[in-house]
């Protein structure tokens, strides 16, 4: 569906300059953005994914994966579409590089998203499955319906986006689990087909705006499994947004233009999550594997299993009480309620 997009400027000869993620398209008549959903028509930008979501569903959140918000309850999920990213090894390409007209969606208006989240009973609403950058517009005004019915807006984002357009969305955006694809500029340039900085500076930015955060990093043999490079992003980590937020390390399976790549070694993962832990980050999972041992939530202090999930994400024991540990008290920290 056709919606005029926010941040744009005209240019003459009817182009116009998007200004929403770091890419920064100047977009002739009649041509998509590098995004493919934003749509230059008689010199004007228009989102061409608006109401049109291709992928719907109802999640576990933990599947998204966030584990410190409103663990065992369900997401209303959403997506459209397009991405601002091309990943040599997506495993939802067949939507997020498609065209509008290669898929169209459904109709299904911000409203409605938000009566049908309460229907189902989801306490949140995430914008998933590609990337919610690219249909803003959709993203935006469904989170200030839903924030009116106190519903939880989730964020599942590659963080490639520009400050301006975050600081307008994330007002309204209480989580985001953000997709640190690896942590150098090589690997983003070759592999992605964008810039690790834009990311940093998004990461920075939902911190100072109080958004509860989650990042992951899906680990890749021969391409980002370099301990030396995973240090360095979790003393990243440490060192800007402190030692709080969940870090979730991600087994890579073939997949895409990757196939001929093999499965992240188990191995791999486990030095991962020690690595870590020994750079000073409390909460450290490692998810895409059947062992169960990394899924679960302990207590940083008394080392109590706090909640307990299953390898498909699914809580099972939550003894929280009130936010923390019910052994030795220490504050968990997190979005419970």
């Amino acid at each position: 569906m056709e919606h005029e997009a926010l941040f744009y400027k005209k240019l003459g000869e009817k182009k116009v300059h998007c200004q929403l993620c770091p890419h920064y398209c100047v977009i002739s008549p009649d041509n998509y953005g590098n995004c493919r959903a934003r749509k230059n028509i008689d010199g004007k930008l228009y989102s061409m994914v608006y109401a049109s979501p291709v992928s719907v569903a109802v999640d576990p959140i933990e599947k998204k994966p966030i584990f410190h918000m409103l663990p065992g309850t369900d997401a209303y999920s959403i997506g459209t579409t397009g991405c601002n990213l091309h990943c040599e090894y997506c495993q939802n390409a067949a939507i997020s590089q498609a065209f509008p007209e290669d898929m169209p969606g459904i109709s299904m208006q911000p409203k409605e998203v938000v009566e049908n989240a309460i229907r189902e009973k989801c306490p949140s609403i995430a914008y998933t499955y590609t990337e919610p950058t690219i249909f803003f517009e959709y993203v935006y005004d469904t989170a200030i319906l839903a924030k009116k019915k106190k519903l939880k807006n989730i964020m599942v984002t590659n963080g490639f986006i520009n400050p301006e357009p975050a600081k307008q969305l994330y007002k309204h955006i209480d989580a985001a689990h953000v997709d640190l694809k690896g942590f150098t500029e090589e690997f983003y340039r070759n592999i992605c087909m964008a810039r690790l900085q834009p990311v940093l500076e998004t990461l920075k930015l939902l911190d100072k705006m109080n958004v509860w955060i989650e990042i992951i990093n899906l680990i890749i043999p021969g391409l980002n499994d370099d301990m030396k490079n995973i240090k360095e992003m979790c003393e990243w980590i440490k060192d800007n947004l402190g030692t709080d937020y969940p870090l979730h390390f991600s087994r890579f399976y073939p997949c895409y233009k990757m196939m001929d790549r093999p499965a992240t070694p188990y191995e791999t993962l486990k030095n991962a999550h020690d690595v870590a832990k020994k750079a000073g980050l409390k909460y450290v999972y490692v998810g895409n594997v059947p062992e169960e041992e990394y899924n679960h939530t302990y207590c940083p202090k008394c080392k109590e299993i706090l909640i307990k999930r299953t390898s498909f994400f699914a809580a099972e024991k939550n003894q929280l009480k009130s936010g923390k540990c019910p052994k030795c008290k220490t504050k968990i920290e997190g979005v419970w309620n």
